[in-house]
């Protein structure tokens, strides 16, 4: 533990020199003003741990194990406040004939309230650091993003295998969360997705007894919680989604559309799920019963425009494009190489039989890059997709 207060105490010190006083009314937040526009209360922890991550993450030094530590205290203690002084108005929607009324608050003065808390945690812990939970497992993880011929990136990833410590969870048991976001019409959906999937698991009711059904279940909330906003800002984009949630011994999976995760053991590829695509024969009569159409335009598409059956977002193409995730769960022996989660667009480039060789060949020549720079390019690569 000494080691921890010695390692931690530069970080808060350079943080509370950087923001020596609270956040008065009107004063700037400390981040990004996009985004800080009306929150349901359900977007609150999700919106708020985003910005705090991204505040103490990068050029700050802050660590990772003690930035969720932070992050949950200072979340913790805002949402034990009383919310409605930042009410700012109810709206009113229908649904199967009943009204559901959905309070929005003023998501600036929420954070800059937010900020002031994280403050006070941070000035706290400076003076004495509570204990801090280590990691159990060490994992390495690798990432590759690249936007190839599309205008925008509209990708997102989220790593988190510091998940007990942004919620909280003090048993025993190892957690880790990743997941990845291919959207499409726009960002909106994938940014969304990222910020609030994860949230919702581990703040399901069902993280600990049962977290399949806590991974399965946050795909359709998120989606419920994003199709709300996009009716509310005529936003139309959408993002299928594929998670991992590492829960000791144990894998648990879900996912939306055409993602994947994929286990690599004993250097063979395992298939874990079947991704959701309109030419599946299950999908097209689910589809078809609803009184929708699957037709082939270059690939097959629902009701000639996009061309995966299930997401998050895309209200226009609501219900054919379900938001109702499957998921999966197994037993992990040790004898597990790595998982690699991806979008299609990897899978569609890179056969199962032929991704050992590539991920080998990558992380070749991502330590051939940083160890010898000029040797980068005589390492072969199949950049394909």
């Amino acid at each position: 533990m000494a080691l921890e207060v010695e390692a931690s105490g530069s970080p808060l010190s350079s943080f509370l020199r950087d923001f020596p006083s609270p956040l008065g009314p009107g004063e700037p937040l400390p981040w990004s003003s996009a985004g800080s526009g009306a929150l349901s209360k359900a977007e609150v922890p999700g919106a708020l741990a985003e910005r705090a991550r991204s505040l103490l993450g990068g050029s700050r030094g802050v660590s990772p194990l003690l930035a969720a530590s932070l992050i949950h205290a200072a979340v913790d203690e805002l949402l034990q406040t009383d919310l409605t002084e930042f009410k700012q108005q109810s709206v009113e929607t229908e649904e199967e004939g009943d009204e559901e009324r959905c309070t929005l608050l003023d998501g600036e003065s929420l954070q800059r309230c937010f900020f002031n808390k994280l403050r006070d945690v941070c000035s706290e812990w400076q003076k004495q650091l509570p204990p801090l939970r280590p990691l159990k497992r060490f994992l390495l993880v690798s990432i590759h993003a690249i936007r190839n011929t599309r205008r925008k990136m509209e990708d997102r990833h989220v790593l988190l295998p510091e998940f007990n410590q942004l919620f909280g969870l003090s048993d025993d048991i190892d957690r880790a969360y990743f997941a990845v976001f291919d959207g499409h019409g726009g960002v909106d959906a994938a940014n969304y997705s990222a910020t609030h999937l994860h949230v919702n698991v581990g703040l399901h009711e069902e993280i600990v007894k049962n977290p399949a059904e806590a991974l399965k279940c946050s795909f359709q909330k998120t989606d419920e919680m994003f199709l709300f906003k996009a009716k509310r800002e005529k936003l139309r984009s959408g993002t299928t989604g594929v998670s991992a949630l590492i829960v000791g011994n144990k894998l648990h999976i879900a996912w939306l559309g055409d993602s994947q995760v994929m286990l690599v053991q004993q250097g063979k590829a395992v298939t874990l799920m079947e991704p959701h695509k309109p030419e599946r024969e299950d999908e097209r009569a689910r589809i078809e019963t609803l009184g929708g159409c699957v037709t082939y335009m270059d690939c097959w598409r629902v009701n000639g425009t996009l061309a995966v059956s299930r997401a998050i977002g895309d209200i226009c193409q609501k219900p054919y494009i379900s938001g109702d995730a499957d998921g999966d769960s197994f037993e992990l022996t040790g004898s597990e190489d790595y998982l690699l989660l991806a979008c299609d667009g990897f899978f569609d480039a890179i056969k199962p039989y032929e991704m050992w060789r590539f991920v080998q060949l990558f992380h070749l020549w991502e330590w051939t890059s940083k160890v010898h720079p000029r040797a980068v390019g005589h390492v072969p690569l199949p950049w394909k997709w």
